[in-house]
């Protein structure tokens, strides 16, 4: 549909001589090539052209005109108009082409030629004066805009040619009256120095048509003798003048609009000239309307206070012009006269309205100039037409919806008395900018906009609103009228009643994004072009664009540069629709408004006094001190004071609302002074709907992550995308880490420098990781915490990084033995090295395992190799010993976020080597392994390096971890005893052994032994039980029948709770090390964070112990009687008992289950506490917990869990 210059030759080229004349019609835009033609030889256009015009139709026989000068307008056995124009006639197409519709342009020319002809020979018989401004020879001057060469009639000819183009109604109107031509001429147009205003012609026009001087040289008389109204005649003849000036000024409004060289920004001019049109039009109409009352008039003063667009200065080309009339005295009473009374005052006051609706809306010969519409009346249409001020400021003040204070933003006196108007503005402003205090103000405007929308859909067919559609003008204005309400309580630059200069205000106090003003102020210009111009075709008030096709092809050659790049207007109108939607959703459901919206001016302000108390009031302890934090963050004014002076008086409320306050504010303020140059970061917080209320959330309760987010600025985007909470795909992390691997090389000079390299790596892969820990730990703080979520982003993250480091490790240690050059070509996808002389894999080993690592859990692994292919054993061992050195010591080294790796369990313990062969670990399993052994054995799994080599180890020790024999008696006892000795040794000096979550009764030792007590046991017959996890090797216990469902759900809440409080006094504390991070906290601040971190409502964190030692209680019971007990290894015999009787067992039905259980709590009682070797045990004491049945020395590290 888009007419593209480019894509024709451009009218006035050489080449259109040689061109036939439809042609050249059809190239400047004609559709009717044919009328067009004939339109171009009618004698009535032809008499107004140059006289090389007239000849041009001169045939051999000289015939001007008729039917001689049709025939010779067809070439022999042509087609109409193809025949030579002439220089004339096509200097006028090429006019024409610049137009909106060609064909109508010329129409309309040619009826306003014959109607010029016609009115200057009807002026010349008449004795009359003319109206101001207009012309008494229409038909000279049109002569001379079409003939004239010189440059202002050249300007004249391409306004009206203009006009004529894209309104048909204006060009009915020049038709009608071609004595108005002038009000097209250059001189005459809106700006020009030489024009009088609006307001002053409009008058003047009025006082000529009603035969009356100036109103001010008139003194008012105070007679009690009513003079007579003036007839209707007179009225009639008033109002056709003020409607012909009206217009008149409407065209000339019209021709700067489309000869401006930019029509997207003249926008705004039109609007602002348009309402000031409105505004003398409804004085002069005012004037018209007290001459029709009468003296009586003169008592009363009349203001018309316009809303709306009116108001706002945003008038279109026809719309309906919303009023409010306020009545008063016009003058006080003196002496001994009696005031006029109110029901005075409001009945003559309705007889002035509704003459002056008639004059300015009424049907007459001279069509009515819009309908005055008064529904946003105190109210609606059941309320009275005119209001005394105070019944107004009364009605605002106890009875108006919230609606009608957004209505009352546009409010501006435009006509009538100024004072009086004046005063209404001032009454009616304090109640606009409290409204949004109001109760549900922010939701009610929400509704009324979905309201409007729904009301306004369409009945079958496209959706062409522009208005009151998605992503119409609608959305912009109730996005903006809502920012303004809200935020112009404290803000007084907020107080325009324009929406792009509200936009423009809103931008520079930083509420809305520079880049979200610009775009949502070019839509709003977009779509205001595109409403102006589906009215201007006939001068009706639509706000849909139009259906016919030949109408959307006139609007869009007037406009086809301005609004897109799309293949049509529709396109372009689409796409606007959705930015406008799309940014209207995002700002204007800012949760920020709705809390915003229940603050004080002065808190909204932060004035100290009122900062103070609300500090107070919200909880924070020390409000002297979050005082100057926000002080020192809202001083300046900078764009980022500017933003946090907004954000502040709500996220206060927020922070206060976390577990600490003062530890938030502190927080927020130290992130905002390290990260809040960054441009994104502030908007983020201003426009997401949920980022900010989440960081307040984060940073008042999770201290160890508050830590870490300046760290990880990408972090803080997180916080509003749900996804980016979610757990990483592991093979994504591979990859990020083998990338990370790819960009660093070891090529240094010697070995230094090649630990240096190699330490820098390391550096950069366990920054993955403790990016995943905040990951992790946002997840946790706002979702709650969740073990198995965490684990899984840490266990993921962990062995990742021991691939990358065992990568690195294996090219450093080859570095350093063949040179730099072994390694120059990199590691292999699978992140081996071409020169190495074994591969190697890592085995995890504790809670790494089992994947149920959390934030202070350190890595326990077993490093083994295996010789290449052409490599000795002892060049491989020396290798191998190396590269699991390196590993531990890089991950060690690596700050600020170390890793510490752990490989105490491997076989002999800290006396045995680093990494051994498989065929070595057959031969140590096979010979030496102790029950411990077999226990550490249980979580074993491959975690990086080779996996098929760390396959044939699982493969290798799956035989003795689940072996068929199950658990023997001694074997049990011997468990009871390290057990024993654990809980005497590792529990930490004056800690009470009930508030120890790892190592006290009942706590993650006792479920996780008990758990690996029933895999030795059963795991051998029944293969649900073999599994590394700890929750998961119980639930399979319980559907085996091994255990019963309530003992099973015992164990399984103790452990994740205890999980869960371990983590969450890791984030609420920063503790992730020392005695105290795994004890319950007595301190109330402590107990406060970690009871929020758990889920526990305000008020209710003081039940924290008694929640955890309750399940506690529970877990331990069930865990006596499965480890203190001879069921076990009874039930590991070779026939396989009924599932009854072994969940019976497990349960301690049987007394003398009983009986051994309290004998063993006496034993235990004796011993002072629980044990647990790595996650169940002391690596401290493995020496002495060595089996017996080794006679080897008591040297092995103890039990874990």
């Amino acid at each position: 549909m888009r007419d593209r210059s480019e894509r024709r030759a451009p009218i006035g080229s050489p080449s259109r001589h040689s061109s036939s004349p439809r042609t050249l019609l059809l190239r400047a835009g004609f559709h009717n090539a044919a009328r067009a033609g004939k339109l171009l030889g009618d004698p009535a256009l032809l008499s107004f052209l140059p006289a090389d015009a007239q000849a041009d139709d001169l045939g051999e026989a000289g015939d001007r005109g008729g039917c001689a000068s049709t025939d010779r307008f067809r070439r022999p056995g042509g087609r109409p108009a193809d025949t030579r124009l002439g220089p004339a006639r096509e200097e006028l197409i090429d006019s024409l082409a610049l137009t909106a519709d060609p064909d109508m342009a010329l129409l309309s020319l040619v009826r306003l030629a014959e109607a010029a002809a016609a009115s200057e020979t009807g002026h010349r018989g008449a004795t009359g004066g003319v109206e101001p401004g207009c012309t008494t020879t229409p038909a000279a001057l049109l002569r001379s805009i079409m003939s004239d060469p010189a440059t202002e009639a050249r300007e004249h000819r391409r306004r009206l040619l203009a006009v004529l183009g894209a309104s048909q109604a204006l060009g009915d109107f020049l038709v009608a009256h071609p004595e108005r031509l002038t009000a097209l001429a250059p001189v005459r147009a809106w700006d020009s120095p030489e024009e009088s205003s609006a307001g002053a012609m409009l008058q003047q026009a009025v006082q000529d048509a009603l035969g009356q001087a100036d109103p001010a040289d008139t003194a008012p008389s105070y007679s009690d003798e009513k003079s007579p109204c003036l007839g209707d005649s007179t009225v009639n003849r008033a109002t056709a003048a003020l409607r012909r000036a009206y217009r008149d000024r409407l065209t000339a409004i019209v021709a700067d609009d489309l000869t401006s060289t930019d029509p997207l920004e003249h926008v705004p001019t039109v609007c602002r000239r348009m309402a000031e049109l409105a505004d003398a039009a409804l004085d002069a109409a005012l004037l018209v309307a007290r001459a029709a009352v009468g003296p009586q008039a003169d008592e009363v003063a009349l203001a018309v206070i316009a809303m709306g667009k009116t108001g706002a200065q945003e008038l279109n080309y026809i719309s309906d012009v919303d009023v409010v009339y306020v009545v008063g005295p016009a003058h006080e009473s003196q002496g001994s006269q009696e005031p006029i009374s109110e029901e005075c005052l409001v009945e003559v006051g309705t007889h002035l309205a509704t003459e002056l609706a008639h004059v300015v809306s009424a049907t007459a010969p001279e069509p009515p100039l819009w309908p005055l519409d008064t529904a946003l009346r105190p109210e609606g249409k059941d309320g009275a037409l005119v209001r005394t001020l105070d019944s107004h400021l009364a009605y605002y003040r106890r009875w108006a919806a919230s609606w009608e204070f957004q209505a009352l933003l546009k409010a501006r006196a435009c006509a009538g008395d100024t004072e009086l108007g004046a005063r209404y503005e001032q009454g009616v402003a304090p109640y606009v900018w409290e409204a949004s205090r109001r109760e549900h103000f922010v939701e009610d405007a929400r509704a009324m906009r979905r309201r409007v929308e729904n009301e306004s859909v369409p009945r079958g067919g496209v959706d062409r609103r522009i208005k009151l559609g998605p992503g119409g003008l609608r959305d912009v204005e109730f996005t903006v009228q809502l920012l303004q309400l809200v935020h112009g309580r404290s803000d007084e630059s907020l107080r325009v009643r324009g929406t792009l200069e509200a936009l423009d205000a809103l931008s520079a106090g930083g509420y809305v994004s520079r880049t979200d003003a610009a775009a949502l102020s070019g839509c709003y210009k977009a779509l205001r072009l595109l409403e102006h111009r589906s009215q201007l075709f006939r001068l009706r008030r639509t706000h849909n664009l139009p259906e016919k096709e030949e109408n959307l092809r006139r609007i869009e050659r007037g406009i086809s540069d301005c609004l897109g790049h799309g293949d049509s207007m529709w396109e372009d109108f689409k796409d606007l629709r959705r930015r406008v939607r799309a940014l209207h959703q995002e700002i204007y459901y800012r949760p920020l408004l709705a809390f915003a919206a229940a603050l004080s001016a002065d808190e909204m302000a932060l004035s100290p006094q009122a900062a103070r108390e609300r500090l107070a009031a919200v909880g924070y302890s020390d409000p002297d001190g979050a005082l100057r934090h926000i002080q020192a963050l809202t001083e300046g004014v900078s764009r980022r004071a500017a933003i946090q002076r907004q954000l502040l008086p709500v996220i206060i409320g927020w922070i206060g609302g976390g577990a600490d306050p003062d530890f938030g504010l502190l927080s927020f303020r130290r992130l905002s002074e390290a990260i809040g140059g960054s441009h994104w970061y502030l908007a983020m917080l201003r426009d997401s709907p949920v980022a900010a209320r989440r960081l307040c959330q984060v940073l008042s309760s999770a201290h160890w992550a508050t830590e870490r987010l300046a760290e990880f600025p990408e972090s803080i985007a997180w916080l509003d995308d749900d996804g980016e909470l979610e757990p990483r795909r592991s093979s994504a992390l591979a990859e990020e880490i083998a990338a990370v691997l790819r960009r660093r090389s070891l090529a240094g000079p010697d070995d230094a420098a090649l630990a240096e390299q190699a330490l820098e790596a390391v550096q950069a892969i366990l920054r993955v990781r403790a990016r995943e820990e905040v990951r992790a730990s946002l997840a946790d703080c706002l979702d709650g915490i969740n073990p198995e979520r965490t684990a899984s982003i840490l266990s993921d993250a962990t062995d990742a990084v021991l691939d990358g480091a065992l990568t690195v490790a294996t090219g450093l240690v080859i570095a350093q033995r063949d040179g730099a050059e072994a390694v120059s070509s990199g590691p292999d996808a699978g992140g081996c090295w071409q020169a190495a002389r074994a591969r190697h894999a890592i085995i995890a080993m504790g809670r790494l395992g089992g994947r149920e690592i959390g934030y202070a859990s350190d890595a326990d692994v077993l490093f083994v190799h295996e010789a290449c292919d052409g490599a000795g054993e002892e060049a491989a061992a020396q290798e191998a010993e190396a590269v699991a050195k390196q590993v531990m010591g890089l991950l060690a080294s690596a700050l600020p976020h170390p890793l510490e790796v752990d490989c105490d369990l491997r076989p002999e313990g800290r006396n045995g080597v680093m990494s051994r062969s498989l065929d070595a670990y057959r031969e140590y399993y096979g010979r030496w392994s102790a029950l411990w052994e077999r226990q550490a054995l249980l979580r074993a799994r491959t975690c990086a390096g080779d996996h098929d080599l760390g396959r044939r180890f699982e493969e290798l020790i799956n035989p003795l971890r689940w072996a068929q024999e199950g658990l023997a008696s001694q074997d049990l006892r011997e468990i009871r005893r390290i057990k024993a000795r654990v809980e005497a040794e590792r529990l930490p000096r004056g800690v009470d052994p009930a508030r120890h979550l790892k190592l006290g009764p009942g706590g993650l030792s006792d479920v996780e032994w008990s758990a690996q007590v029933l895999q030795l046991a059963h795991a051998g017959r029944i293969p649900q039980l073999r599994t590394t996890s700890t929750v998961s090797a119980l639930q399979a216990a319980v559907q085996a029948g091994v255990l019963s469902a309530d003992g099973g759900g015992d164990l399984v809440a103790a452990w994740i709770l205890a999980s869960r409080l371990r983590s969450a006094i890791v984030l609420g504390t920063g503790r992730a090390s020392g005695p105290r991070s795994q004890v319950l906290p007595n301190q109330i601040r402590e107990i406060r964070l970690v009871g929020r971190l758990i889920g526990l409502d305000a008020g209710r964190e003081r039940e924290l112990e008694d929640l955890y030692r309750r399940s506690a209680r529970h877990a331990r019971a069930v865990a006596e009687r499965i480890v203190f007990t001879d069921a076990a290894a009874q039930g590991s015999a070779a026939s396989t008992p009924t599932t009854t009787t072994v969940a019976q067992r497990h349960s301690g039905d049987s007394p003398a289950s009983r009986s051994t259980a309290r004998n063993a709590r006496a034993q235990s009682r004796r011993g002072t506490g629980t044990a647990a070797s790595k996650n169940s045990s002391s690596k401290g004491s493995r020496r002495a917990s060595r089996s017996r049945a080794t006679r080897r020395r008591p040297e092995g590290p103890y039990p874990w869990s």
